[in-house]
């Protein structure tokens, strides 16, 4: 799960045009923010973006699949998937992709919560 120093210099290079991005070391991997929005992760030295029905095409049409957490549970993924090297090599093409996932970052905070309401706190 080790992200080195030098591809994440390289894939923050290559957002440069997307904005005001920030990375936070997590869990091993590598959380990208673009107006504290997540949009993506690096784990592995793997770029991944954020997808719903909107994008997921775009990864899926070029044989990209979902990050996978956990190595034993294959059935487990996220709603990250892996970004094509001709992608991330292709700054104006790599900040594309890098839009719609953070459009999907958006659409998924505006969204209430799936979890359990809770109760009001008492006074």
């Amino acid at each position: 799960m080790a992200v080195s120093s030098s591809f994440l210099a390289y894939v923050l290079e290559q957002l440069a045009g997307l904005g005001h991005v920030r990375s936070k070391r997590m869990f091993g991997g590598v959380g990208l923010y673009c107006d504290e929005l997540f949009f993506g992760l690096l784990d592995d030295d793997v770029l991944y973006l954020k997808v719903d029905d909107s994008n997921r095409e775009d990864f899926t049409s070029r044989g990209m699949g979902p990050f996978q957490p956990f190595r034993d549970k294959p059935e487990y993924s996220m709603s990250y998937y892996q970004v094509p090297a001709e992608t991330i090599e292709d700054a104006e093409d790599l900040v594309r992709w890098a839009r719609k996932a953070v459009r999907v970052a958006a659409g998924a905070r505006a969204r209430p919560s799936r979890g359990k309401s809770r109760p009001p706190a008492k006074p």
